[in-house]
């Protein structure tokens, strides 16, 4: 007896979560469910999807920012 999820149940979870969550908070925990699907995708895979990866990808190195060499407190 297979079970499926129709429409009318994705309404349903859709309302009890506008309702437990509130308009305000209801894209946060989105974005927050959809960052968390996304790493356990790529954790599972094994690729590496790193922030730092994306930033280098588009800021080119002549504009990128340049450390400046520590002082000695001396």
């Amino acid at each position: 007896m297979p079970i499926g999820i129709g429409p009318m149940e994705i309404i349903i979870v859709l309302v009890i979560a506008l309702v437990i969550l509130g308009p305000k908070r209801l894209p946060a925990a989105g974005r927050s469910v959809g960052r968390g699907m996304r790493e356990f995708k790529s954790a599972i895979t094994g690729g590496s999807n790193d922030s730092d990866d994306h930033v280098s990808a588009l800021v080119p190195a002549s504009e990128a920012p340049v450390p400046e060499p520590a002082r000695s407190a001396a």
